[in-house]
C-alpha cells in the first residue's frame, strides 16, 4: 500500500479562507483540496439548493426530443422504453416510464436479456416494438454507439430518441434526438451526468411543457440518486444536487420498491455508501441472475405488499449472486496459478461456464487480489463476453483501444468496460492486452495507494469537526470522504480479530494522553500483531459514527495500519 499525503495548500490561501468562512484550518483545508477557494463556491457546496440544476433545454437536440415524445402523445403512439439491465439502466427504465404514465398511458418498458441480447440496444427489442405497432424507442444508458440498430428501427418506421452518457463514437446514431452531454457539439455545462440523470433532465423538460416545477420532479430523485452511487460518476456539480435531495427522499419518503429494499436496515439515517452496498446490489442481482424487468417492476410498483414479494425474491437473486461471486472468483485466483500469472501486469481470464452475471464483480474481486487491470472472459453464445476492470488513474478504455483488431465490440468508461470476441482471438487479445499495459502504465500504478487529506490528532477529532464532514457528504469521485492520518498511536489492549476467518481487525486507540476512540478496520485482521504489545503505529482513517443500540459514538473506520515512522 501506497501512501501518499496529499501536498497541503498554501498557508495564505487556507488563511484566506478560514476567515472568509470562519471555519478552522481543517475545513479550511479540505475545501481548498476539492477546488473550493471562495465564499460563493463554500456556500453553493454546503448549502446546494435545486435552483442549482440546469436548464434542460441546454442539452443538444432536448427540444426536438421533447417535440416528437408531444407529437407520439397527439397522434396516440405507443412508446417504448428501453434501458440497460444495470442499476443505472433499470432506475432510468423506471423514472422515465412513471413520469410518461402520469400523462400518457401508452407507455411499455423493455430491458433487453443479459443472456440472449447482451448489452444495449437489441434487434430483438426493436423486433419486439415492431410487433406491438410501438413507432418511438426511448432508449436510456445505451445507445450511443447503435447506428446499426437505429438504422434497422427505422427501416421499419420506428423512431428513435437516444439518452445516454457513454462517450460517443466518431459517428451519431441517426436517431430524432440524441441525448448525450458527452457529444463533442453539446454544450450543457455539466457532461458528468449518469444515464438516469440524463432520463432525469428529459422528463424536466417534458415537464416544464406543461408548467411543472422542480418541486414536481423531487419524488423521482431517489432513483436519480441510486442511480449515481451506483453507477460511481463524479461526486460534483449536477451529480451532488440530484444525490443530495435525492438522498433526502429516500430518508424520508421513498417509493415503495425502494422502501422494501431497506426496511430491514436498523440504521436511522442512510447514507450515499449505504446505498452502494445495501441498495444498488439487490437492483443489478435481478438482471444478474434472472432478468432486469424484475427490477423495473420493483421500482414503479405503488403497492407496498407487492413491492415487499418483489423485494423477498431480489433477496434471493441477491444471495445466488453472492454465491457465485465468490465460487467464480476461488476458481479465477486458482487459474492465475496454475497458468504461472502472479507476476504479470494484467489479469486476463476465461472459462466457460463462468456466470456472465457475475464476471464483472469477479473482476474486481480479483483486483483486490493482484492489483492490475483485469478482464473476466466467460461463453456467450458464439462468442466469449467480458467485463474489464482497471486501477487507480489507469484507462482501462483508452487500452481496449489498442487492441481493438482482436474485438467484436467494446464499450465503457476509464475504469469498468465489456467487450465481446471470437473465440479463436481469445490468446491474441490476452496477449495484445498483456504488452500494452506493460508498456503504459507507470509501475507505481500497480500498488494500490491510498490517498491521504491530511495529518491531525484526536484532539482534532471534535463534535464540531464531525457535523462539518457530514456536510460534505453526499461522497463519491471528486468529492470522497476525507482520509486522515494519524501517527504515534496504541491500542489500549481491547484490539481483537473480527469475522468467519478474522478477516477483520476492531482496535480501541489512544494517541499520548487523549482519550480512546473505537476503531473497526474491514479486511485489515492481518494487521492485528501491529497493534500488539503496546506498539506504535500510523493508521489512515475516516472519521464515522456508529450506532449501536440506539446510541451513536465516534468510530475511525481503519483504511490502512503501518509501523509508526519515527
Amino acid at each position: 500500500m501506497r501512501w501518499n499525503l496529499k501536498t497541503k495548500p498554501e498557508k495564505e490561501k487556507i488563511q484566506a479562507l478560514q476567515n472568509a468562512l470562519q471555519v478552522d484550518e481543517i475545513t479550511a483545508t479540505l475545501l481548498l483540496q476539492r477546488g473550493i477557494t471562495t465564499y460563493e463556491e463554500a456556500k453553493s457546496f454546503f448549502r446546494p439548493t435545486l435552483n442549482d440544476l440546469h436548464d434542460p433545454f441546454l442539452m443538444k437536440d432536448m427540444d426536438k426530443a421533447v417535440d416528437r415524445i408531444e407529437k407520439a402523445i397527439e397522434n396516440n403512439e405507443t412508446i417504448m422504453v428501453f434501458g440497460d439491465y444495470d442499476v443505472d439502466g433499470t432506475t432510468a427504465v423506471a423514472l422515465v416510464s412513471s413520469y410518461l404514465k402520469t400523462i400518457y398511458s401508452n407507455i411499455a418498458t423493455y430491458i433487453p436479456d443479459r443472456y440472449a441480447e447482451g448489452y444495449g440496444v437489441s434487434y430483438k427489442g426493436i423486433d419486439f416494438a415492431e410487433d406491438n405497432d410501438i413507432s418511438l424507442i426511448i432508449a436510456l444508458d445505451c445507445g450511443i454507439k447503435s447506428i446499426d440498430h437505429v438504422n434497422y428501427a427505422k427501416e421499419k418506421g420506428i423512431d428513435f430518441i437516444i439518452g445516454d452518457h457513454h462517450r460517443p463514437g466518431e459517428t451519431l446514431p441517426n436517431a430524432v434526438a440524441v441525448l448525450d452531454p458527452k457529444r463533442k457539439d453539446c454544450s450543457y455545462p455539466y457532461d458528468e451526468l449518469c444515464g438516469c440523470g440524463v432520463g432525469f433532465k428529459l422528463i424536466q423538460a417534458i415537464g416544464s411543457k406543461r408548467n411543472q416545477s422542480i418541486e414536481d420532479f423531487i419524488p423521482y430523485l431517489d432513483l436519480v440518486a441510486t442511480a449515481i452511487a451506483a453507477d460511481i460518476v463524479p461526486m460534483t456539480g449536477e451529480n451532488r444536487v440530484l444525490a443530495k435531495f435525492g438522498m433526502e427522499v429516500i430518508n424520508s419518503a421513498p417509493r415503495s420498491g425502494i422502501k422494501a429494499l431497506i426496511q430491514n436496515v436498523k440504521k436511522q439515517t442512510l447514507t450515499i455508501t449505504d446505498v452502494v452496498f445495501i441498495v444498488a446490489p439487490r437492483i443489478n442481482a435481478a438482471g444478474r441472475i434472472k432478468h432486469g424487468d424484475y427490477a423495473v417492476r420493483l421500482l414503479t410498483e405503488f403497492n407496498l405488499e407487492q413491492a415487499n414479494e418483489f423485494a423477498s425474491e431480489i433477496e434471493q437473486f441477491n444471495a445466488d449472486r453472492k454465491d457465485l461471486d465468490k465460487k467464480i472468483t476461488k476458481e479465477a485466483l486458482q487459474q492465475i496459478i496454475t497458468n504461472k500469472e502472479e507476476e504479470n501486469f494484467t489479469t486476463v481470464v476465461y472459462q466457460e461456464d463462468w456466470h456472465k452475471g457475475v464476471i464483472g464483480i469477479v473482476a474486481s474481486r480479483l483486483i483486490e487480489n493482484h492489483y492490475r487491470p483485469t478482464v473476466v472472459f466467460t461463453k456467450s453464445g458464439d462468442k466469449l463476453a467480458a467485463s474489464a476492470r482497471s486501477v487507480k488513474d489507469f484507462d482501462v478504455y483508452n487500452a481496449l483501444e489498442a487492441c481493438a483488431e482482436h474485438l467484436e465490440q467494446f464499450g465503457g468508461h476509464m475504469y469498468a468496460a465489456g467487450m465481446t470476441l471470437k473465440e479463436e482471438n481469445y490468446e491474441n487479445f490476452k496477449n495484445a492486452f498483456e504488452n500494452i499495459v506493460k508498456e503504459t502504465i507507470p509501475p507505481e500504478l500497480l500498488t494500490p495507494e491510498i490517498a491521504i487529506d491530511l495529518e491531525i490528532n484526536f484532539s482534532d477529532i471534535t463534535p464540531k469537526l464531525i457535523r462539518i464532514l457530514k456536510q460534505f457528504e453526499p461522497f463519491g469521485p471528486q468529492n470522497m470522504h476525507p482520509i486522515f492520518m494519524s501517527s504515534n498511536c496504541q491500542d489500549t489492549g481491547y484490539g481483537k480479530n473480527l469475522g468467519s476467518e478474522d478477516e477483520h481487525l476492531k482496535l480501541f486507540i489512544k494517541q499520548d494522553t487523549e482519550e480512546g476512540i473505537g476503531a473497526i478496520g474491514f479486511g485489515l485482521g492481518k494487521n492485528l500483531s501491529l497493534t500488539k504489545n503496546k506498539n506504535r503505529f500510523q493508521i489512515a482513517y475516516s472519521i464515522d459514527e456508529n450506532e449501536w443500540k440506539n446510541t451513536v459514538s465516534t468510530q475511525l473506520n481503519l483504511r490502512a495500519i503501518q509501523e509508526n515512522n519515527e
